[in-house]
């Protein structure tokens, strides 16, 4: 597919993750999804990990950085793309939210701000300057989806739909019923009851979605590397997919789409 070289406002750009051992988790997605990774040196806030397609020069997909101390947990943040980021901090408070992290400047690269929803799940904006998030994504080895887990969709459908302007359509996948967040015609998100999937005492949080060709494969290769697999591949209307948590415990999910024509999956009505 071409490179991504822009995103629309209110759709997820960038996933990153906090770490607790920068070379395990290196070896470990390198190993189950073919990505490679090189550190940048970014300005005042350091080393930052770039996840690239094939080398150095391939495209970006994805960042990490090194968690402070072990009493915090490791995780994928979604970063969604906003035109305007002190507007959509004001949407945010206003629905209920907290902004967990003001807005800072990362160098050359973009503006980032990290906020939490009313219900305590964790998601960031990115107003890019000359890095304009993912390269690619929407292809085999890139983010291709994100999913928020809450318990309480109603309220989750008034934050999100206040905050990006999202329309919610329900759809039935076998006996779930599941939520897909819209902006126009194109499906952006989705999202599940957290009791539908995880234990009573898991957080709220939003999970990325990697496309991979061998939904049954990747899950058995990072099973071997130490991951847990949450939920075992399974067949749902637009593929197959597993939940896992990475050696470290970090939520991440992988897909093998039905169809590799993801525009007219996400373009339905």
């Amino acid at each position: 597919m071409p490179q991504v070289t822009g995103h629309a406002a209110g759709h997820p750009s960038w996933v990153e993750l906090a770490s607790p051992d920068l070379e395990a988790s290196k070896h470990f997605y390198c190993e189950v999804f073919g990505w490679y990774a090189y550190t940048l040196t970014v300005g005042s806030v350091g080393e930052y990990e770039m996840f690239t397609l094939g080398d150095i020069q391939g495209p970006a997909i994805g960042g990490m950085f090194e968690l402070a101390d072990d009493s915090l947990h490791s995780s994928w943040t979604i970063y969604f793309h906003t035109d305007d980021l002190d507007a959509s901090l004001d949407l945010v408070r206003a629905a209920g939210g907290q902004v967990l992290v003001e807005p800072v400047d990362i160098a050359d690269l973009g503006r980032m701000a990290q906020c939490s929803d009313s219900q305590g799940a964790d998601f960031a904006f990115w107003f890019p300057y000359n890095l304009k998030s993912a390269e690619a994504i929407d292809e085999p080895s890139t983010m291709c989806w994100v999913e928020l887990s809450t318990p309480d969709i109603h309220e989750a459908r008034r934050f999100y739909g206040r905050v990006f302007g999202w329309k919610p359509v329900d759809r039935s996948y076998e006996a779930l019923t599941y939520t897909e967040w819209k902006l126009g015609t194109w499906s952006v998100a989705g999202m599940v009851s957290l009791a539908e999937r995880w234990a009573p005492d898991t957080p709220p949080h939003w999970t990325p979605y990697i496309w991979v060709s061998d939904c049954d494969a990747v899950a058995a290769r990072a099973a071997e590397l130490g991951a847990q697999v949450h939920v075992p591949p399974t067949d749902i209307g637009p593929g197959r997919l597993s939940i896992l948590t990475d050696p470290a415990g970090a939520r991440i999910a992988v897909i093998t789409p039905k169809d590799s024509d993801l525009r007219a999956l996400k373009t339905l009505p």
